[in-house]
């Protein structure tokens, strides 16, 4: 059965896995120390702030679903990103529906994110956020897929991005969510 927090550590290997690509074959080290490597269950942890335990357990859960598969080259988990964004677009929002909570200080997130600012403009004056102590931003609080995404988003901006767009299609119309939905198609490839 799968977990929300499957969905933000494939998207984290996507961001890893992104970041070898611009900078030349190096692993990206967005909240891991060095020395670490970032796709290890360790250097997942540190970066997510998911347990190593549920860490790997995502990732035999997302393995056994055929949203991950082994990278043959390296033998590590990677995303199966066009299964992974045939699920986002399609069944996220039924299997972890966001729900709007009550006005929070957080992180912006969907349309109000840095991804999607530019791209739709809301005619409400509510943004949505992930509640966070150290947030800017005042608006209405979405559930994040994991508790510790907001610290995750901060470390790595790809994640963010990731995240953020996955939410716009969570809470989305059906405009906004294909706006989105066209974004994270051209992000995952």
């Amino acid at each position: 059965m799968m977990k929300s927090q499957d969905v933000v550590v494939l998207l984290k290997l996507a961001s890893l896995e992104d970041g070898e690509q611009e900078i030349g074959q190096q692993p990206a080290r967005h909240g891991v120390a060095t020395g670490e490597d970032p796709y290890s269950v360790r250097g997942l942890e540190a970066a997510l702030g998911i347990s190593k335990t549920e860490v790997s357990a995502s990732i035999k859960r997302s393995l056994g679903s055929g949203l991950a598969i082994k990278d043959r080259k390296f033998g590590r988990p990677k995303p199966n990103r066009r299964q992974l964004r045939e699920f986002i677009v399609h069944g996220l929002k039924f299997v972890f529906p966001a729900k709007p909570g009550p006005m929070q200080r957080g992180v912006p997130t969907a349309f109000a994110a840095p991804v999607l600012r530019e791209s739709l403009h809301s005619a409400g004056s509510l943004i949505s956020v992930w509640a966070y102590a150290r947030g800017q931003e005042m608006g209405q609080s979405i559930e994040p897929l994991f508790k510790t995404v907001p610290e995750a988003a901060e470390k790595d901006e790809r994640l963010y991005a990731y995240l953020a767009l996955t939410d716009a299609i969570r809470i989305g119309n059906q405009r906004e969510a294909s706006v989105a939905a066209n974004l994270l198609t051209e992000r995952l490839g």
